[in-house]
């Protein structure tokens, strides 16, 4: 066997080409139907069950993913298993969402007069208008293609990718629909780098009580310079008695009073400062103590509360160490 490598370049833009038109042809076809699957979802009170056989199904598990991350719960229920005892998944409640190119998988048609019996709102993807499936449903969107991007027309190709763009165009009209946010999607992905930046706060990730850096003003300089090294955040905040933030010293200003031959022997902690530093709330979002810190090139920041009292404190490594940053 030999292989050609400008035919396969050749036929791997063919099949750009052919899926890109099958999705055009979607688009040049979408009417009033599209709006009313949409509407039947968002009144579902249940779950958006989606079926499909062989590569349909394939689709659906991807759609039903996209759906249940964007703010409609669904799950899949695999046709086959749904004649086996899986069918009693489904209740009155739910609506099915049914994936067919031909429209006749035998598996899939076998159940759908059980569906009706129900009462279940049966949504169609298919690329048959006049086939069982379209029949009984509903609402059907027309998932029809010219040709498969398959050099023998045989391989679900193109009829699957309008099915994905289908299914994808759907959850996008829900997530707006809903007012689905930012915020919703991370609740939903924890473990996600967005899931980190909208769900991680300050308070999460910041050193509290004996680990936060502090001394009063009126403390050494040999005192400020022990605290330092004992906490390892390169800085240490000045507070008053009771506990209100004055000032921050860092590694930094060290180094710049060392430059300037400053002697440090008889200075207190309130004569080095830097006063009225940059703070944060242990409410905010961890993603903002980052923003803070790079629109004011500092590497460390306090967190305090209401009052300005010290409550914690945290650098850039602390970020890093949360994958926030």
């Amino acid at each position: 066997m030999t292989f050609d490598a400008a035919k396969a370049t050749r036929l791997a833009r063919e099949t750009f080409d052919i899926e890109a038109a099958a999705i055009l042809g979607l688009q040049s076809r979408l009417d009033d139907t599209f709006a009313s699957a949409v509407r039947m979802m968002l009144d579902v009170r249940g779950r958006v069950v989606v079926m499909g056989m062989g590569k349909s199904g394939h689709i659906g598990r991807k759609i039903t993913a996209t759906l249940s991350s964007t703010g409609t719960p669904a799950m899949f229920v695999h046709p086959a298993e749904a004649s086996h005892g899986d069918l009693g998944m489904i209740k009155p409640v739910d609506l099915v969402l049914a994936i067919s190119n031909s429209g006749e998988s035998e598996e899939l048609t076998a159940i759908l007069p059980v569906l009706k019996r129900l009462g279940v709102p049966l949504i169609a993807i298919t690329g048959g208008a006049g086939s069982t499936l379209a029949r009984h449903a509903q609402v059907t969107l027309d998932s029809s293609v010219a040709r498969e991007a398959c050099p023998l027309n045989l391989a679900p190709t193109a009829s699957t990718t309008a099915q994905l763009a289908l299914g994808d165009a759907l959850a996008v009209a829900l997530l707006d629909a809903r007012g689905f946010k930012s915020e919703d999607f991370a609740r939903s992905h924890p473990g996600g780098a967005l899931g980190r930046k909208l769900l991680t706060h300050v308070s999460d990730v910041m050193r509290e009580g004996e680990a936060a850096p502090r001394v009063e003003a009126d403390s050494s300089f040999s005192a400020l310079m022990r605290e330092m090294s004992a906490k390892g955040l390169g800085a240490s905040a000045i507070v008053d008695a009771q506990g209100r933030v004055l000032g921050i010293f860092t590694d930094g200003d060290l180094r710049r009073l060392i430059e300037k031959g400053a002697d440090l022997r008889e200075m207190r902690a309130r004569d080095v400062m830097h006063p009225g530093p940059r703070t944060i709330r242990p409410d905010a979002l961890a993603v903002e103590a980052a923003e803070l810190m790079e629109q004011n090139r500092i590497t460390s920041v306090l967190v305090v509360d209401g009052e300005g009292r010290l409550c914690g404190a945290l650098n850039t490594h602390d970020l890093m160490r949360a994958k926030v940053i």
